[in-house]
């Protein structure tokens, strides 16, 4: 049996008595006899605490094997039994033992400030030096009482399972990075939005959406451009996708292309982000729409987020 070193260790008083479970002696002499022949222990009937079966162990004189002469030792042993078989479970508890002191009329309590993970491979865990045997054997000082009563305890705080969590990670090397999207005849597009194929990028669906005749009646002399997230896409609650592009309306010369970036995150499918007043009507039809009224769009993604759930998330 190991503990750790009374540095990790916190004192304190409570006049709330364990939680966990309790042992009321009646004649700790007669313990400390009668355990000479068991290893200098006493161990307690099992007792349930967070769903596990457990057992306390006391040392009335001490646990020589863990730097324990001269103290009380007091440990908790979880039952390997109620332990998952099937898997390798690991529980993490925390520890807080106990003396009662009639004197007062409070319980000393020590606490073990690093959870300890009880499985299999290690089934009990304490503490060697709970309380100096010279200070409590000394009836003034109230630990002994009516006689040679005393009363020990323990609470077993187990945690709950391991945390929920997510991993967030973010792809700067997109194998295809590039989408690139023709619009013939535009200046013969009747209807209000004109939307691009659905394409994949970073695991996820898109597409582009483009207003001729801007995203609002007040936008009339803009052409408006939104990169939206597919409407097939489904996100979990509260999840969303991060991306940085780049969005190119491509000059029929082959240079001076139109480019805005665009960071955003993503968290509904079906809505998008982007420009109102990207390029207005008179600059394109000027400048990037070619003789045969094409207009040629390209983005380019440099970053797409992915988020990943532990399957008890």
């Amino acid at each position: 049996m190991l503990s750790n070193i009374s540095s990790t260790t916190v004192q304190t008083w409570r006049e709330r008595p364990p939680s966990s479970y309790s042992i009321k002696i009646q004649n700790l002499s007669q313990l400390q006899t009668s355990t000479s022949h068991s290893h200098g222990t006493y161990r307690s009937r099992r007792f349930s605490s967070g769903d596990y079966q457990w057992r306390m162990i006391i040392y009335p004189k001490g646990n020589d094997n863990d730097n324990g002469s001269g103290f009380i030792s007091m440990y908790v042993e979880i039952d390997s039994t109620s332990l998952t078989s099937t898997t390798s479970i690991e529980v993490y508890a925390d520890l807080r033992f106990f003396v009662f002191n009639k004197k007062e009329n409070k319980y000393f309590t020590i606490q073990d400030v690093e959870s300890k993970p009880c499985n299999t491979l290690r089934t009990i865990w304490g503490l060697s030096q709970v309380l100096p045997l010279d200070t409590f054997n000394d009836h003034k000082n109230g630990y002994l009482f009516d006689g040679d009563h005393s009363e020990f305890g323990v609470d077993i705080i187990v945690a709950p399972p391991p945390t929920k969590h997510e991993t967030l990670s973010y792809d700067v090397k997109l194998s295809y990075p590039k989408f690139s999207w023709t619009v013939k005849k535009f200046s013969e597009i009747k209807e209000d939005i004109h939307a691009s194929n659905s394409f994949s990028m970073g695991g996820r669906q898109w597409l582009l959406k483009l207003y001729p005749k801007g995203y609002s009646i007040k936008d009339s002399k803009w052409l408006s451009i939104f990169l939206v997230l597919d409407g097939s896409e489904v996100l979990k609650e509260d999840e969303k996708v991060y991306v940085k592009t780049h969005l190119k309306v491509l000059n029929p010369s082959g240079s001076n292309h139109l480019t805005k970036e665009l960071n955003k995150w993503f968290d509904t499918p079906g809505f998008g982000f982007g420009w109102d007043h990207f390029v207005s009507i008179a600059a394109l039809r000027n400048t990037y729409l070619d003789k045969e009224d094409t207009l040629k769009i390209e983005i380019e993604f440099e970053v797409v987020s992915a988020t990943k759930y532990s399957s008890f998330a």
